[in-house]
């Protein structure tokens, strides 16, 4: 029998991560020797000059050509353009930083383009993107900046050669010090406000998705039997005087119809809320889904409460739809489903021992779960090698049913 096994929640931290605020990723204490970190520190002070006239005068190339333009239908999409521009020389800058003077600070988050429809919001969220406008201001400073430093520590090679070292390294801190407070994420308020504009579009399509599936299954399904059913009974009711025996087999026929309306309309809304779920929980409701499945499921549910009726229903759904994968695509011969609660976490286990090969791109809906969960903060992560067995770990932020956080 297989027991799945059970994991921390996937953002709990399980390895050493460096110190990205980048007060762990200092160089030894300058010495009067010149060692690797003093010569690499040399390299980047006098790679200023270059760099830093190369990223002004592109800044203010670009800058003041979109502002110029700005009167006209291109002004805007140029410095649009040029912000977008200016976050390439902050990468860039990013990157000598982590090379030459051992700073590693997060990269900023991409722009949330799908959280803006159309050119003009797009085009707005570009104009108005903090991490290009400081890295904007980042480029302005580092022109007389770099013009100090190259001569300091050029002259420095020939005259001060015993203390350069200590020279460099107060210089190569102020650099420092520039990178992690202009070039590194502000802060996490930032991080988040662009996530859930970003995840704003995602809870868009998902409902737009929702609502042409339930018109599409009421129009082709349920409607499309109950205009047969009118019309098989006004067939009857103009036979029921000539011709009893066959007015008799039209009502028959029209009661199986009714059955198998009533049917249709009990499926779709058990695909919208099913009542199992609302009046008994989770597990009852994965037992009802395992239920269906063609492969034998092993069904655990582990919560001492039950957590917030949308935070319960994403869970529903994400199971129901990992199951209904396993049935078509898996060719497994056995499943399990684990639920449980770890600290502030709802964690959702399905696995299976098919085939494997199941990714977020293979054409099963997986980008779609992924999308949905991260739309609420979640997680998803999927283990399928080839040949299997596939894991599907989902992570969903514990709501108590008065909606409050753990």
């Amino acid at each position: 029998m297989h027991m799945t096994e059970r994991h921390p929640p996937l953002g709990t931290p399980v390895t050493a991560v460096p110190d990205t605020a980048g007060h762990g990723d200092r160089p030894p204490p300058p010495r009067f020797a010149y060692d690797a970190h003093t010569w690499k520190e040399i390299a980047h002070l006098l790679a200023n000059l270059p760099v830093s006239l190369i990223g002004f005068v592109y800044v203010v190339t670009a800058l003041f050509t979109g502002v110029g333009l700005t009167v006209t239908v291109i002004g805007f999409p140029v410095l649009a353009a040029g912000l977008m521009g200016a976050r390439l020389l902050g990468r860039m800058e990013r990157a000598r930083a982590r090379k030459l003077l051992g700073v590693r600070v997060e990269e900023p988050s991409r722009l949330p383009w799908r959280g803006a429809r159309g050119f003009w919001p797009q085009l707005w969220m570009a104009v108005k993107d903090p991490v290009g406008w400081r890295t904007v201001l980042y480029e302005f400073i580092r022109l007389p900046w770099g013009v100090l430093t190259f001569t300091v520590t050029l002259v420095g090679l020939f005259v001060l050669w015993p203390v350069l070292p200590f020279v460099v390294r107060g210089l190569t801190d102020v650099d420092r010090m520039m990178v992690r407070g202009l070039l590194s994420p502000s802060d996490e308020l930032e991080r988040r406000i662009a996530e859930l504009e970003s995840d704003r579009g995602v809870v868009f399509d998902t409902a737009a998705a929702d609502l042409r599936r339930i018109e599409r299954d009421l129009h082709d399904g349920a409607q499309a039997r109950l205009v047969n059913l009118a019309m098989g009974l006004g067939l009857a009711k103009e036979k029921l005087l000539e011709d009893p025996d066959s007015a008799a087999a039209m009502v028959e026929e029209a009661h199986g119809e009714v059955k198998l309306a009533l049917q249709e309309l009990r499926d779709l809304a058990r695909g919208i809320h099913p009542a199992v779920l609302t009046d008994r929980g989770l597990d009852a409701a994965l037992s009802s889904v395992a239920s269906r499945c063609t492969v034998p499921v092993k069904v655990t549910v582990d919560l001492a409460e039950r957590p917030a009726a949308a935070i319960e229903g994403i869970a529903y759904f994400t199971v129901s739809e990992l199951l209904q994968n396993v049935s078509k695509h898996s060719g497994a011969r056995a499943a399990a489903v684990d639920v449980w609660r770890s600290e502030g976490r709802l964690l959702i286990q399905v696995w299976d021992d098919g085939r494997g090969g199941a990714s977020l791109d293979g054409g099963t809906g997986m980008q779609g779960l992924a999308d949905r969960l991260g739309a609420v903060d979640g997680l998803f992560v999927v283990k399928s090698p080839e040949g299997g067995p596939t894991t599907v770990t989902a992570e969903l932020p514990w709501r108590d049913r008065s909606g409050v956080p753990a």
